[in-house]
């Protein structure tokens, strides 16, 4: 009897040793598949990250390095009018183009998810321009905004509207001008998620509210936008993050006009740092930027994670 406990002792410790070692392996492996993405983040993201902000604490220059000067470049990016200015700006198109790009391909979704002839052509069609380059997309609107001769002057004239509008040349539409593009360039991205949390929804649900005598409004009210919480949440805080982050369009369709009443916070610290040569002052511009919103991501997760289901 004590043999035959040995013998499966000694099975069970050998057992033990080959677990031990399998698991070691597949963390050697796992580790030697995910180390070069590390080696690249760390050389890449984190090494330049700190450079920046030694970079920050310097009069620098395109030419290099010239002088420390400690927090000068960040005390004057809190006085600078234009700074501000540029932020306010950013704010303004994040607080205008916001709603309408977390509710409108929204919409677009509920639309797409009916059983309805044609919804692959639809889907097709409201995706395809968030695959093009920011680019092209600011070439294909600069045609279509042109005064006079541009198409949507075009198509206005058409129903009746015979007032000529500029819209990249008075502040108010050049504004207007630059949701539309944001919107008409990234719906898309928003409607796919959207698409897929809306078919994550049971069917039962609808079923069942069906037999109960609910309508269409009690359905989306009831069922829909409860589920698709989650959904606007991380589509709220992912938009907000990234229309703070706003550039190229601007800088290609109005370049910051007229009279940088479109200038952003982007092109501002882009302009400090390549036009007038204070690399220094950029980057400190730059670390004040990534704070806010690193603040702002924050409070946008408090104030979200606060509120129950």
């Amino acid at each position: 009897m004590s043999t035959v406990t040995t013998m499966e002792n000694q099975e069970s410790a050998k057992t033990a040793r080959y677990k031990r070692k399998l698991n070691i392996y597949n963390e050697m492996l796992g580790t030697a598949f995910i180390a070069p993405y590390f080696i690249f983040f760390i050389i890449f993201s984190i090494v330049p990250i700190f450079y920046g902000l030694w970079v920050s604490f310097h009069k620098w220059t395109l030419v290099g390095k010239d002088h420390f000067v400690g927090l000068e470049n960040y005390i004057y990016a809190l006085k600078d009018i234009d700074f501000w200015l540029s932020l306010w700006h950013t704010t303004l198109f994040v607080m205008i183009s916001t709603p309408v790009l977390v509710t409108i391909p929204f919409v677009l979704a509920l639309v797409i998810d009916q059983k309805m002839r044609g919804r692959t052509l639809l889907r097709t069609v409201f995706f395809t321009p968030n695959i093009l380059s920011v680019s092209v997309v600011s070439s294909v609107w600069i045609f279509v905004l042109q005064p006079y001769s541009g198409l949507l002057n075009t198509l206005l004239h058409k129903i009746g509207i015979q007032q000529e509008l500029f819209w990249l040349s008075e502040p108010g539409l050049a504004w207007i001008s630059i949701v539309m593009i944001t919107l008409w360039w990234t719906e898309g991205f928003n409607m796919m998620i959207y698409l897929a949390g809306l078919q994550d929804i049971p069917t039962e649900h609808y079923e069942a509210a069906t037999i109960d005598g609910a309508g269409a409004w009690q359905k989306l009210r009831y069922i829909t936008l409860p589920a698709m919480r989650g959904v606007f949440v991380l589509l709220t805080v992912l938009q907000v993050i990234a229309n703070f982050k706003i550039f190229g369009q601007v800088w290609l369709v109005t370049h910051g006009g007229p009279g940088n009443q479109t200038r952003t916070m982007i092109q501002y610290i882009y302009e400090t740092g390549f036009s007038a040569n204070e690399l220094g002052r950029a980057t400190a511009m730059s670390f004040i930027f990534f704070v806010l919103l690193i603040t702002l991501s924050f409070l946008q997760f408090k104030f979200f994670s606060g509120k129950k289901d």
